[in-house]
């Protein structure tokens, strides 16, 4: 064999043993290589600000999610209660709204009724119709069950107004990091750049992946509150003409 087919052979062999490695070393170093520019870089490398501003917003969107969650089943209980109390009329009425097991806004509204007509005798009576009595009695514990709904909603208001100032903060705060290392070091090259900068705009994004279910789900609250609330006066408005027909003394 002569000595150029000796050569081409060993480059031959080489280019085959190279062709066979090269899968495996692609493996090795996707697997070593990490993305230094994701939240696990932004959290490793930010600051004490960085890492608090990243908590206040886990803990916000944590607070949205909890009570929209427990708004909701509230919710979804009372509209339930109030179409089985409607379905009642007259004494039964009275007696099924008081007599609620949780002691929620019905039941408060009835027994704030019944409590009036057994109230209304004597010298009330004389100067006061039973029908104003029952009325103001019962139009109280309506305010109050509005309030008690209202009860939770200024925490998702709030988290969906300020959860993208926050998230802004940290981007500015990421940013003018970035710009005084690149300063103290000189090098203002892209992978210099792209970084810090890359890091700190997480923030923003983190602040309105935070702030848009908080707005999203206090609209659609407010609008499922007034639905509950609408329940509430159709089943006072009975009640009040159950306790007129039928007082309690």
């Amino acid at each position: 064999m002569t000595q150029i087919s000796r050569a081409f052979l060993a480059k031959t062999l080489l280019a085959i043993a190279g062709l066979i490695a090269l899968p495996a070393f692609a493996a090795e170093s996707a697997h070593v290589t990490s993305n230094p520019y994701g939240i696990d870089a932004l959290w490793a490398q930010g600051d004490f600000v960085a890492k608090g501003t990243l908590i206040i917003l886990l803990i916000m969107s944590a607070s949205t999610w909890y009570v929209g969650i427990v708004k909701l089943l509230e919710q979804r209980r009372l509209l339930k209660q109030g179409q089985e109390l409607l379905s009642h009329h007259g004494v039964d009425l009275q007696k099924a709204a008081s007599e609620l097991a949780d002691e929620g806004m019905y039941s408060a509204v009835a027994q704030a009724g019944i409590e009036a007509a057994a109230e209304h005798k004597g010298e009330l009576a004389q100067r006061v119709d039973l029908n104003t009595w029952v009325a103001m009695a019962i139009s109280d514990a309506v305010d109050s069950a509005s309030h008690h709904m209202q009860n939770g909603l200024s925490v998702i208001a709030t988290v969906g107004s300020t959860a993208p100032f926050v998230g802004l903060f940290g981007t500015v705060w990421g940013i003018y990091h970035a710009l005084t290392a690149i300063g103290i070091s000189g090098q203002a090259s892209i992978d210099k750049v792209a970084g810090p900068v890359g890091e700190a705009l997480i923030m923003t994004a983190i602040g309105l992946a935070v702030a848009v279910p908080a707005v999203l789900g206090y609209n659609w609250l407010v609008r499922r509150n007034k639905l509950v609330l609408d329940n509430v006066r159709v089943v006072s408005g009975r009640l009040h003409a159950s306790l007129l027909n039928n007082p309690t003394r």
